[in-house]
């Protein structure tokens, strides 16, 4: 297992720099006041592509050498890895192949196309994901690019908390939504070699909550398909990020969809940003946790604005 260095976050983040957004932290009163906190906003959904798979997609993509990069690159992923692996791959002009669940929201399956990158479906499910996945590689030969298990995406993600601890003194916490890990590896590792008083949080739906149940239980439990608005945190820990996981991280919040959705909706009505359901969980998780939070100084981040505008949660039912 190649575990990233600080060293490797220094080197993405040059090589990264023509090729994503520094994006803005925001504020806001209203929430700061309802949850007693001081709360600061790193808003990931205004970056390329759309999400802060970006960094480390155009990591992966730019640190290749032009052999390995002649063939392409593929991945599987339920959304924002694959059309910011898409994005990545346009900008150096070649191939990208992407596995996505058929049920991927239609947006992020319009936006993969819209970037040059070729889909294939599968069914809503790790298992037929990897499947589906190993074929299209055999057939392309294209360089995977995890969406997460990978050292030089993690190295990527762990720019995105390099840049809010520059943008914000004193952060007490950080918090960011967990799926298969790999930002908040990202995270860890930037935390624990720049910053190591600050504590780091992730969040999770409680109707997928591998990740709680791993980190308590004190090794890897991965679920196969669970059912969840927050659809970008579907997938389960693997080795790298677990290394992460259970060495650095602080705790692990859930949130259950009512509170996604209710946090979802509070911060497009307070803050007026598009974000999609997956970024509304630490929100949710500061909300029923007040007492963790109360009095510090907390980044959060917004992980991504690719939504379905057709069919938000809210709608439903």
């Amino acid at each position: 297992m190649q575990i990233p260095t600080f060293e490797d976050v220094l080197a993405a983040h040059a090589r990264i720099a023509p090729h994503i957004h520094r994006t803005p932290v925001l504020t806001s009163s209203y929430l700061n006041d309802l949850t007693g906190a001081e709360l600061f906003f790193k808003c990931e959904n205004f970056q390329k592509a759309g999400a802060f798979k970006a960094r480390g997609a155009c990591n992966a993509v730019f640190g290749l050498s032009d052999e390995m990069a002649a063939k392409g690159v593929c991945t599987h992923s339920s959304g924002n890895h694959a059309l910011s692996l898409s994005y990545a791959a346009g900008r150096r002009g070649i191939p990208c192949n992407v596995v996505m669940p058929r049920t991927a929201p239609q947006a992020k399956k319009d936006a993969v196309r819209g970037y040059g990158g070729v889909i294939t479906e599968c069914e809503p499910s790790t298992t037929s994901r990897e499947a589906v996945f190993a074929e299209v590689q055999a057939r392309t030969g294209g360089e995977f690019v995890h969406p997460y298990n990978d050292p030089r995406v993690i190295a990527g993600q762990a720019t995105c908390s390099r840049e809010l601890l520059d943008q914000v003194d004193g952060l007490d916490a950080l918090i960011a939504p967990i799926g298969g890990g790999g930002m908040i590896s990202g995270t860890c590792l930037t935390v624990r070699s720049t910053a190591p008083g600050v504590q780091v949080y992730a969040a999770e739906p409680k109707n997928a909550d591998d990740a709680y149940r791993s980190f308590k239980a004190g090794h890897i439990i991965a679920d196969d398909a669970p059912e969840t608005i927050a659809d970008g945190l579907k997938v389960p820990l693997k080795d790298l990020t677990w290394h992460f996981v259970q060495s650095t991280v602080t705790d692990i919040f859930t949130a259950t969809e009512d509170q996604i959705i209710d946090a979802m909706k509070l911060t497009w009505k307070r803050m007026k940003i598009v974000m999609e359901p997956s970024c509304a969980v630490p929100l949710a998780a500061i909300l029923a946790n007040p007492e963790v939070f109360r009095g510090r100084r907390v980044g959060v981040i917004i992980t991504g604005g690719n939504v379905d505008l057709d069919n938000l949660p809210w709608m439903k039912g």
